[in-house]
């Protein structure tokens, strides 16, 4: 790439320019509009978006001069029409991420190299035009209040190392790459020290390599150089983790606490991000507090070369942020409408769901879906609580009912109905993401053999550990899991189960509790129209049996 190529005359309309050289006025005066636009792989997309202040138009092609960094495979259609949404500077959403493919890992890698370079070239430009010149003319306005323009959060270090060899492999094998070595070592993971367990396919995508969920790497790009492990405040990159960066970022009142580097961050990027529901979500928030903010510190800031609009402390409405999910969730729905303020509108790609996870199922098994009451969002987990202890244990309290698992999404679910079987004092044992390897062998003994009556079982030991749960004859989804495909998993536990005990399905029970905020769940599991039928009859109760 030409060092003077962001000022050459045919780059008038490239987005790079455009969307970071234009001023905006106060948000309040931006009037919403919505359009959906279908994309021949992405399907139909919806763009909400400032018709006075930009409107982008998503059926333009990329130009590949414009983001070549070196010669590549041509991009699939997929990446294609990914390229050309995240190219022109929009937040996106994109919860159709499969884990067993690197595709739209190779797109964002390509859009930020172009933005870093880009940028970079800009400023070296304008350096030396600026040696022949005594004032600084507003034109010269190019960077941000601190160094990196753009942040990567993503949930393990095997993912870190997959971004930074796709950076290196765009670079060239010409490039220098500083502390190559060292990253290779911190970040990469022995075979010999993989456990010698069977698992499924994504589980063993997911977790190949290094899973530490604690790290942060600064670092600085130029045409034909990368160094790794750049001092944050003069690195162009950093890629992290929620926890790394919350150990840094700190809590108010702690003394030592920094997130000064964040002031200027010009592109998010969420990758895998429904894995950060399994983590700590609260780290995620507590990241988005923190960024574009004023400094604290002057950190040697040439603010004569500062955009104005930086200045302005309209940092927020000029980062684009990119969500890569797996799937839709409510929490990270209000992460993108209540987090992204973009200034240029946000996109989210909503296809229809045909048929859900529920086809998955290998047997007929009767699956009941009991909808409770609410008056609220806030109020759901209370009175799903409440439903729970009053109409639907009761069902399972008899002697004759055992085997009886009862899967729980969230951790605070789990303590709540935890402490409510100690109080009762009923036959329990647990599951949870907690649980020391002793504590899991001997919980899974004694459910399977039906010493204890009720074992509860959290999404997120499921997530981490993916055992095959023994003896199962009755299941009770107090939620529906965040992952769709956990929902047949479990079902087929319970065929399983009387397989190996040469029984029927005959008396084995699925119950599952929803309320009317639970729709993308449902969704994920039913396909759209049964999902729309159920939400809106008038029952409370209905029965679907798998494979009709």
């Amino acid at each position: 790439m030409d060092d003077t190529c962001v000022d050459d005359d045919r780059l008038e309309e490239d987005p790079f320019v455009t969307h970071f050289e234009q001023n905006i006025s106060l948000p309040r005066e931006w009037k919403k509009e919505e359009k959906h636009v279908t994309l021949s792989s992405l399907g139909r997309v919806k763009y909400t978006y400032y018709p006075e202040v930009k409107d982008v138009d998503l059926s333009n092609s990329v130009d590949a001069n414009l983001y070549r960094i070196k010669p590549i495979e041509k991009l699939s259609s997929l990446q294609s029409d990914l390229l050309t949404l995240i190219y022109n500077y929009v937040d996106v959403f994109y919860p159709m991420q499969d884990i067993n493919t690197l595709d739209l890992q190779l797109v964002y890698c390509l859009h930020i190299l172009n933005h870093v370079l880009k940028s970079n070239s800009k400023i070296v430009h304008h350096n030396n035009k600026l040696k022949k010149r005594s004032d600084i003319p507003d034109e010269f306005r190019d960077q941000g209040l601190t160094s990196p323009k753009v942040l990567v959060i993503v949930p393990f270090r095997n993912v870190a190392l997959e971004i930074v060899s796709t950076l290196i492999s765009l670079l060239g094998d010409e490039a220098n790459i500083m502390n190559k070595k060292r990253f290779y070592m911190e970040y990469g993971y022995e075979e010999s020290d993989k456990p010698k367990l069977k698992r499924p396919d994504d589980y063993e995508k997911m977790f190949a390599g290094n899973i530490d969920d604690s790290f942060r790497i600064g670092i600085t790009i130029k045409k034909k150089y990368m160094k790794l492990f750049a001092e944050f405040y003069s690195a162009d990159i950093i890629i992290a983790s929620p926890l790394g960066l919350r150990t840094i970022i700190g809590a108010e009142g702690e003394k030592e606490r920094d997130y000064d580097f964040l002031s200027s961050v010009e592109i998010l990027i969420f990758d895998r991000c429904d894995v950060f529901l399994m983590q700590n979500w609260e780290h995620v928030i507590h990241l988005m507090k923190h960024l574009n903010l004023q400094l604290q510190k002057s950190h040697d800031c040439d603010y004569f070369r500062v955009r104005m609009w930086c200045l302005d402390g309209l940092s927020k409405f000029y980062r684009q942020t990119i969500l890569l999910s797996q799937v839709i969730t409510p929490h990270l729905l209000s992460l993108f409408n209540k987090h992204c303020f973009n200034y240029a509108g946000k996109i989210i790609v909503k296809n229809q769901i045909s048929h859900g996870s529920i086809s998955k199922i290998l047997v007929q098994l009767p699956q009941v879906f009991q909808q409770f009451d609410t008056s609220s969002y806030q109020s759901a987990s209370d009175e799903r609580f409440s439903f729970f202890i009053s109409k639907i244990l009761p069902q399972f309290k008899d002697s004759s009912m055992s085997h009886i698992l009862i899967f729980i999404p969230f951790y605070w679910d789990f303590v709540r109905l935890r402490n409510y079987f100690k109080k009762e004092e009923l036959s329990f044992t647990q599951l949870c993401e907690y649980s020391s390897n002793e504590k899991i062998a001997k919980a899974r003994n004694i459910f399977y053999r039906g010493i204890r009556k009720f074992v509860l079982c959290t999404e997120r030991f499921h997530f981490f550990k993916r055992y095959r749960i023994k003896g199962i004859q009755h299941i009770i989804f107090y939620q529906l899991p965040i992952y769709p495909h956990f929902y047949s998993e479990f079902c087929n536990f319970m065929h399983r189960s009387m397989q190996s005990k040469s029984q029927s399905l005959q008396n084995t029970t699925c119950t599952v509790l929803y309320s009317k905020y639970d729709s993308l769940q449902l969704s994920a599991i039913l396909g759209d129209d049964k999902t729309s039928h159920l939400l809106s009859a008038d029952k409370k109760v209905h029965m679907y049996v798998s494979g009709n």
